[in-house]
């Protein structure tokens, strides 16, 4: 993705000379598009928005990348708001941004901040990933399946090979692949 900061500055940049910059506006829209995918998916999976109201997803990853606490611009983000709009509560993990979750988040009554990957997945009904984590990259399976309701993850970081995954019996959706 191309930063948000960085588009926004050359397209003022443009604007000031008088140049219409409708491909940084497309960069714009397909970022946005982008950090709503995996929202996308999940209300696809339960068939619309309104399916996903007293559900409770599992998040790996709030940082905007590894090996960071930093979540400006994180997709976790953008799906936070768009589960709690819906309805969701979420369990959440990362290895390293916990601290500055609970910065933004407090104690509000839909987030619960879980102490490792396993304990987000308790009776959640799916996994939504949004960090690459290399602690995400090889879960136990069995122990995930034991946790969560139902064999479902949405990987917004296409850690899995889908066609292991389905013939597992998971409900499993990546961004970009079939």
């Amino acid at each position: 993705m191309f930063s948000k900061g960085c588009a926004e500055a050359l397209e003022r940049t443009a604007s000031h000379i008088g140049y219409d910059a409708q491909l940084l506006k497309a960069v714009d829209t397909i970022n946005h598009r982008q950090k709503n995918a995996l929202f996308v998916k999940l209300t696809t999976h339960f068939g619309d928005e309104q399916n996903l109201k007293g559900k409770t997803i599992a998040l790996w990853g709030l940082a905007f990348k590894p090996n960071t606490d930093d979540m400006r611009e994180s997709p976790s983000r953008t799906l936070l708001d768009a589960l709690w709009k819906a309805g969701a509560s979420v369990q959440a993990f990362d290895p390293v941004a916990m601290n500055e979750a609970q910065r933004l988040y407090g104690d509000r009554p839909d987030i619960t901040l879980s102490q490792n990957k396993y304990t987000a997945l308790e009776g959640a009904d799916a996994l939504a990933i949004c960090t690459e984590w290399q602690q995400f990259r090889a879960p136990d399976f069995d122990e995930m399946q034991n946790r969560l309701n139902t064999k479902t993850i949405v990987d917004g970081r296409n850690l899995y090979m889908p066609d292991k995954m389905k013939s597992e019996g998971w409900n499993y959706y990546s961004i970009g692949r079939i």
